[in-house]
């Protein structure tokens, strides 16, 4: 978002237009709501907090510590998980509520159906991440959050005194005691009302601070979705990675087969057939040769077969679409690729190489599995998306749990960020998409 049209106030106070926006009455709302909950979470950490406190002091001082003190610390920290929990989860909620003051973006905990029973759900709940979060936030909104709107109110009432000063002294109030200082005329009094203008100017990015800090603070503790989101984010870059480094060992070993292995193969098949030449075929030795030159070329082929089951050449030679005209040209069926007008662009060799076998897989579904005459394979780019179709009228029915391969055509288009779309009724037809990223 821009900051005309910001999502939150952290955002907004970047526009030069804040100060006459209404983000700072949002954040002014926002502090004068969560004052007094801040005040009662303060109260109730304090008393949880004085035991311990007290213990604490008497160390210090060399005092011992006293039964009574001990049972009433530990009372208090068994009180504290027993009623502090509940209460922290409700008061995550509220500020859950409250923090769309502020910033409106969709702010949830992620909640499991609660198992049945209520020890199974305190179980459950105590071993949750997000409740002990729940937890350090309560603490936290009621030790660092004060000191925050104590500062506010520090800053609020220095700017009104600093304004009334040339007002009392011009009414005629007598002298003012200004710190270390006295005023008593109206020009001593006129630079400090100056600066209480200046710090009035001011205030609206003092509140909207103090509500961003205050803001962030809440959703970096209680927004497990977003939480969540980040961390698939990290899955799907660990993912892209993968999906490159296995790009990357696949095209070494296609090249050190075709350059290696397939050459070596290539001149041994050629000196067993000139050494076919030399003996006599009837003879033990001519069927040896023999032998051993027919298993060499049913090993090239073989090669051949795997190598271009790594990455066609025809892949590479001619581009995705060349290399799905000359594998329709190979099908048992009729099979027309048809691209939009505007053609397909650029795209890495990862979503080339998926589009591909997705084509190859799917086709050979076809012709195996649904008795289908011809089939058609639709190649269109919708921004930054490829998208790929293959039609058939076949007799439908297709599904992934009897073995057509389409669970792991499935698994190869998630690796690269893509989605497998299938429709499939009894009776056909069969439509089977796919969308692929491609970006460049």
């Amino acid at each position: 978002m821009s900051v005309e049209h910001p999502e939150d106030v952290f955002e907004a106070l970047r526009s030069p237009r804040f100060a006459v926006s209404p983000w700072p009455w949002r954040a002014l709302a926002y502090l004068v709501t969560g004052a007094p909950i801040a005040a009662g979470t303060a109260f109730a950490v304090l008393v949880a907090a004085l035991p311990w406190l007290v213990g604490a002091q008497r160390v210090v001082e060399g005092e011992p510590l006293t039964t009574p003190l001990l049972v009433l610390a530990v009372g208090s920290l068994v009180l504290t998980l027993v009623l502090g929990l509940p209460l922290a989860m409700v008061l995550a909620g509220l500020e859950r509520w409250r923090l769309g003051i502020v910033d409106p973006r969709p702010v949830a905990s992620v909640r499991r159906t609660a198992p049945v029973g209520a020890s199974a759900w305190l179980r459950r709940r105590v071993s949750a991440a997000a409740t002990w979060r729940e937890a350090l936030f309560a603490v936290l909104l009621g030790t660092v959050v004060p000191l925050g709107y104590g500062v506010g109110a520090l800053g609020a009432a220095t700017t009104a005194i600093l304004l009334s000063s040339l007002w009392l002294v011009v009414g005629g109030s007598g002298p003012i005691a200004m710190g270390v200082t006295e005023i008593s005329s109206a020009g001593q009094a006129l630079p400090y009302a100056a600066a209480g203008l200046v710090l009035l100017l001011l205030s609206p990015y003092v509140v909207g601070l103090l509500a961003a800090g205050q803001a962030t603070l809440t959703r970096a503790l209680l927004d497990d979705v977003a939480r969540h989101d980040r961390e698939l984010r990290e899955i799907s870059r660990s993912r892209t990675r993968l999906v490159q480094a296995h790009e990357a060992e696949r095209r070494r070993i296609e090249r050190d087969l075709h350059d290696g292995a397939q050459h070596q193969l290539t001149s041994l098949t050629l000196q067993l057939a000139m050494a076919r030449l030399d003996v006599p075929e009837d003879s033990d030795a001519g069927k040896a040769l023999a032998s051993a030159h027919e298993q060499a070329k049913e090993s090239m082929a073989g090669l051949r077969e795997l190598i271009h089951g790594i990455r066609p050449q025809t892949l590479a030679d001619l581009g995705l679409v060349g290399a799905l005209r000359e594998l329709a040209g190979r099908s048992a069926i009729t099979v027309d690729v048809t691209v939009s007008p505007q053609g397909i662009g650029a795209v890495s060799e990862e979503v080339e190489s998926t589009a591909y076998f997705v084509a190859a897989e799917g086709l050979a579904n076809v012709t195996k599995h649904s008795a289908a005459s011809r089939a058609e394979v639709l190649l269109e780019r919708n921004g930054d998306v490829l998208a790929m179709q293959i039609s058939d009228d076949g007799r439908g029915g297709a599904d992934p749990d009897h073995g057509t391969g389409l669970t792991g055509l499935a698994d190869r288009v998630a690796a690269v960020q893509g989605r497998l779309l299938l429709a499939s009724p009894v009776g056909g037809p069969t439509q089977l998409r796919v969308e692929l990223p491609c970006l460049p």
